[in-house]
């Protein structure tokens, strides 16, 4: 199938028995933007490309871990958690890069992609929109691994997070004609589901807040272009004051 027939068929609903990959930067990712979709995917991996735990420990301090380690391994807790919830088949490999450090380690994440998507139908996964760098960093370390393989799998984003009218939206894409979005509204067993593995996600209750996916989004992955801005809007976490900004971003990826 090609990945506009793969985002109809997540949007449809029915089961799915060919190998997909879900590759994700954060615990939560599979939750808030594709949760509803992975009980239905009977041969899932799960790829879970950062531990969550970022290396200056405002997070982990906050949250009152002792150390990052201790924090990343309680994210993993939380994301065993959700997927035993969510997708109880799915296998789960972690690569356990630090939070925000994605695009440092591009060559080493395409080269272990390049394996761990050999053989599968399609992998699922984020869009290049300036939400987030890992978020970006996993779309182009994806785009880049399939595109080395002899038979590829097919591309499909789901919709993450980006910047509209100057603030953070979650749940919608970057507007592309091109690429139309397939839409799956959440059923009522769908949006417990998701709620109940939210709850696990602790951690991050104060990043997602009182939002909650009411449907989830599909649509074929466009060919981007990574060493030019995302499409839409600034990036949005240019705002954070994070030491890696956007443009940092691109000269890495790029």
């Amino acid at each position: 199938m090609t990945a506009a027939e793969w985002a109809r068929v997540l949007a449809s609903g029915v089961p799915v028995t060919e190998p997909v990959a879900l590759v994700v930067a954060h615990p939560d990712d599979e939750t808030l933007f594709a949760g509803a979709a992975l009980g239905r995917l009977h041969e899932l991996t799960v790829i879970m490309v950062t531990d969550g735990a970022p290396a200056d420990m405002g997070d982990a301090r906050r949250l009152g871990f002792a150390s990052r380690e201790e924090y990343a391994a309680a994210r993993a807790g939380e994301l065993r958690s959700a997927l035993a919830v969510l997708a109880p088949q799915a296998r789960l490999v972690h690569y356990e890069v630090a939070d925000q450090e994605a695009v440092a380690h591009l060559p080493a994440l395409v080269e272990r992609l390049a394996r761990d998507l050999a053989g599968a139908a399609a992998v699922l996964t984020h869009p290049y929109e300036g939400g987030h760098p890992d978020h970006d960093a996993v779309a182009c370390a994806v785009h880049r691994a399939v595109a080395g393989l002899a038979e590829p799998p097919a591309i499909v984003e789901f919709a993450c997070y980006a910047r509209f009218d100057g603030t953070r939206e979650f749940g919608r894409f970057v507007a592309d004609p091109a690429r139309p979005e397939q839409v799956r509204l959440l059923d009522p067993a769908d949006a417990a589901r998701v709620e109940t593995a939210l709850a696990a996600h602790v951690s991050q209750a104060a990043v997602f807040g009182a939002w909650r996916p009411r449907a989830e989004r599909w649509r074929a992955a466009p060919a981007y272009d990574f060493a030019a801005p995302p499409p839409g809007e600034a990036c949005l976490y240019d705002e954070f004051g994070w030491t890696l900004t956007s443009a940092r971003w691109r000269e890495l990826a790029g």
